[in-house]
């Protein structure tokens, strides 16, 4: 089940969101190429490891500096593959435009970096005794997820499930398809938490994190009424149709 569209208006030149997929895939291009040695360098000092501020006295051991607090933020425009820079890109082209018209660009971009600094905390409080390097722009973009579900809940998000070769499309409201992704974080959270001794290459926390911070960042700008600036495509029937779209669009 993968999100294909949404129908919520989106902004008409989403500056913001298309800058973010470049510097993401510019800084992921940037150390495709690199050799082994110099990548593990660059994770050391630029992304997420929670031992780095729970444990000091270690973290200087291990040639951490425990008062560098950029690895917060720069973790999340770093990737650790194709998989991983593609699904979160794709997710936030679908989520990104619809918020950046409704806030600003400005606004829009203190949501997605708050997302990320907040996903980061949650994820250090949650495994303060970790030493895994932790990297992605998944919190930022499930802050992205969060604020677009209050702002647009009767919205609709187009979804696909591909059954063997043939795609299926069906529509759900933004709300809950939110909902939905929030309370399987949740799950496989709980379930990491329980079973410490199983390894996991996602941070369910910090996508719970990120959720949190955009859900509330959301309800709180929503009080206030203000022009964003931005101006915003539409299309006929958005918010009460889904566009057509049939198998053989995909061949």
């Amino acid at each position: 089940m993968f999100p294909f569209t949404d129908t919520a208006p989106r902004a008409a030149r989403p500056l913001v969101v298309l800058g973010l997929i470049a510097v993401n895939t510019l800084v992921f291009l940037w150390m495709w190429d690199m050799p082994l040695r110099e990548q593990n360098g660059i994770l050391v000092h630029y992304a997420l490891i929670p031992i780095r501020y729970t444990n000091p006295a270690l973290a200087v051991r291990l040639g951490l500096d425990p008062a560098d607090w950029w690895p917060l933020l720069t973790n999340t425009f770093l990737h650790g593959g194709w998989l991983h820079l593609i699904s979160n890109m794709w997710f936030l082209w679908i989520f990104g435009p619809a918020m950046e018209g409704r806030l600003g660009r400005l606004m829009f971009l203190v949501l997605y970096l708050g997302g990320g600094i907040a996903a980061s905390a949650v994820h250090v409080w949650t495994h303060a005794n970790s030493t895994e390097p932790v990297l992605g722009a998944s919190g930022a973009i499930a802050a992205v997820i969060a604020a677009h579900a209050i702002t647009f809940p009767r919205e609709r998000v187009v979804m696909v499930v591909l059954l063997i070769i043939i795609p299926l499309f069906f529509s759900v409201p933004t709300v809950a398809f939110a909902l939905i992704w929030f309370g399987l974080q949740i799950f496989q959270g709980a379930s990491e938490l329980a079973s410490p001794g199983m390894a996991s290459s996602v941070a369910w926390w910090a996508h719970i994190g990120g959720f949190g911070f955009g859900a509330l960042f959301a309800w709180v700008v929503g009080a206030f009424e203000f022009e964003s600036g931005v101006r915003t495509a539409t299309w006929s029937g958005r918010g009460r149709h889904v566009p057509l779209i049939k198998p053989r669009t995909w061949l």
